[in-house]
């Protein structure tokens, strides 16, 4: 839908009473569907499609719903009938679709990477993977939306600015819902994911939409405040943002930006939720010197964690 993010559309719908159900091995296409749901307005719901997932092909869907028959019974008729390769299946892990084969995706996760890339030979094809599941600790709900997002830029478990909130009202960050309550030219700050970018031209205004679990912020970038915080325009995933309340005659609500910040270690923080919680300094984030004596950094360090994929971005 052109300009809308996947995020804000799954939003609205849900806001209007539709069901939208998650990718799942056993029941979503390629695209985006529809299937019955009492519990949905219009007695039916959304299934999000494969192609929601971050670095997923045609070509493996494809393979993957042709193998699906009646349905994946286990992890063990997957792997044998998908023709998948252990990359491919990890992408699934990855994006929690392998809930309807009794795995989530911390276990679908432990499960593929005990896998290799060759296929089961036909002599082994129909025997059982006796490999024992491991008892893993559960994902906290956070990992989970984090997870969520850097895999398919969306989540239907939550947001990850509801786990920051109590923080953000600390710093003063007003909720998105918060805006269209404000006075015209009302100070105000506020913070979200990045979902779009927009810049029509050179030398001319950037408008930006952030999301947070109340909804969504439209930002107005002048030229000159853009040119002074180029790098955090075009690279954060969580920013806040201060500015000035601008009200339209049509009622529009924007927040014209003096002032932009990246807040994407947040992000990083919530996906090691021991880290995020114990909110440790950066020394304690050090583990040992490395060459030269220089420090090296834990891979448990939010510049290490990988945040999400990229915002829909339009020049």
């Amino acid at each position: 839908m052109g300009f809308y993010a996947p995020a804000q559309i799954v939003r609205d719908a849900r806001e209007h009473g539709v069901a939208v159900e998650a990718i799942d091995v056993n029941a979503s296409d390629w695209d985006c569907t529809l299937e019955p749901s009492p519990e949905s307005e219009g007695g039916l719901a959304v299934r999000l499609g494969l192609r929601q997932i971050d670095g997923a092909s045609q070509a493996w869907a494809k393979k993957l719903i042709s193998g699906r028959g009646a349905g994946y019974g286990d992890f063990d008729a997957l792997i044998r009938r998908s023709g998948l390769s252990r990359t491919q299946l990890q992408q699934l892990a990855d994006a929690d679709a392998l809930r309807s084969v009794g795995l989530d995706r911390r276990a679908g996760l432990w499960r593929v990477r005990g896998l290799t890339d060759a296929a089961p030979t036909p002599l082994l094809a129909d025997l059982p993977d006796l490999e024992p599941v491991a008892d893993l600790p559960a994902l906290a709900r956070s990992e989970h939306v984090v997870a969520d997002y850097q895999t398919t830029r969306l989540s239907l478990k939550g947001h990850p600015t509801e786990f920051l909130r109590a923080r953000y009202a600390a710093q003063g960050l007003v909720a998105c819902a918060a805006l269209a309550g404000l006075p015209d030219r009302a100070p105000v700050a506020v913070a979200g994911v990045v979902l779009v970018r927009q810049r029509p031209g050179t030398g001319v205004v950037c408008f930006i939409t952030l999301e947070d679990e109340t909804g969504v912020a439209n930002l107005v970038v002048l030229p000159p405040v853009f040119e002074f915080h180029r790098r955090v325009i075009m690279g954060a995933r969580l920013m806040a943002v201060r500015g000035h309340i601008q009200k339209t005659h049509e009622g529009v609500v924007h927040v014209l930006a003096d002032r932009l910040y990246d807040r994407s270690t947040d992000l990083a923080r919530l996906s090691q939720p021991d880290l995020f919680q114990n909110a440790l300094a950066r020394a304690d984030e050090v583990v040992k010197n490395g060459p030269a004596g220089r420090p090296r950094v834990s891979p448990h360090h939010p510049r290490n964690v990988r945040i999400m994929p990229p915002s829909r971005d339009f020049h």
